[in-house]
């Protein structure tokens, strides 16, 4: 029976990269294994894939009855649909445990690193299996991608290390350079709706008892979105409609390494409790939601 091995809904480049990545590693050890993606994937994670020369993964609509290995993440808020269903052998992934259970022992791989590919190079060093120049390139955008080109605050050195090892397979001389231009294409904005762009990496989370969605936008220059905030804005109070009890919105921007959170919520004042005041939304230094703004909701959700 073939495994799929599947990331997150709205899927970024670590979750994308991560299950191409996995598959490989899997097929080498012999089993029968796909990739493939929750849904339609970004720019970034479209570049990435066409530059190193590697198709797109088909789209698992439904994973009932099937063998899912889960790749960067452990929510079933952001997994596919059916996943309550399907047989979970595996995962791998870089965030908090989330609600996923299992009837049977799997393997399982948590680790505090700033991206999933991270975690993955280790497993095939482990295995001593060969990554060649195509994976190698994937993963090392998916670093790069996921550490906001090191400068997350989840970044760490092995994150770093393992970069510098994967740009020596794939080729890779100059990794700023690459990172660059691979979030000028992810800050892409002009002629993109704005419920796509609000939903471009965007996740759901169950915080005593309520929904709470973040989603968030990595941009050069936060002037991309000036002028269309207030259809932003509207999205997110479309979404909340739809069941949810407050939807955030990060704007990074990745030169300035801070990032203005917007918040929609029937919760009058919600952003200002969790996060302090701050002038026009403006946070010096948050970059990840990962790290800075979901373990800050969780606390203020579960008080």
């Amino acid at each position: 029976m073939v495994i799929y091995v599947i990331g997150h809904k709205s899927p970024d480049s670590d979750s994308v990269c991560a299950a191409l990545a996995v598959a490989d590693l899997k097929r080498q050890l012999g089993d029968d294994v796909e990739a493939r993606v929750a849904g339609e994937i970004n720019s970034e994670s479209r570049f990435i894939l066409e530059k190193f020369g590697v198709g797109v993964p088909d789209i698992l609509e439904d994973a009932s009855g099937k063998e899912i290995i889960l790749v960067d993440h452990t929510d079933l808020s952001q997994a596919v649909v059916g996943m309550e269903n399907a047989e979970i052998v595996g995962i791998v992934d870089h965030h908090k445990l989330g609600d996923v259970t299992t009837s049977k022992p799997l393997e399982i791989l948590v680790r505090p690193l700033g991206s999933t590919c991270t975690i993955i190079k280790g497993l095939f060093d482990y295995y001593e299996k060969r990554i060649s120049r195509e994976i190698a390139g994937l993963m090392l955008c998916a670093i790069l991608s996921d550490s906001v080109i090191f400068r997350s605050p989840t970044t760490t050195d092995e994150d770093r290390r393992v970069a510098r090892e994967l740009a020596e397979i794939a080729g890779i001389e100059n990794l700023e350079e690459l990172g660059m231009e691979m979030f000028r294409v992810k800050s892409e904005v002009e002629g993109v709706l704005a419920r796509d762009l609000v939903m471009r990496d965007y996740k759901d989370f169950e915080m005593g008892g309520k929904r709470i969605g973040i989603g968030q936008l990595e941009l050069v220059d936060l002037e991309l979105v000036a002028g269309i905030r207030n259809e932003l804005l509207e999205e997110m109070r479309k979404l909340k409609d739809e069941g949810r009890h407050a939807v955030f919105l990060m704007l990074t921007d990745i030169m300035k390494e801070g990032t203005e959170l917007l918040c929609v919520s029937d919760e009058e004042g919600l952003r200002e409790r969790v996060f302090g005041d701050s002038e026009d939304g403006w946070l010096e230094g948050m970059m990840s939601r990962k790290k800075q703004v979901v373990p800050e909701l969780e606390k203020y959700f579960s008080s």
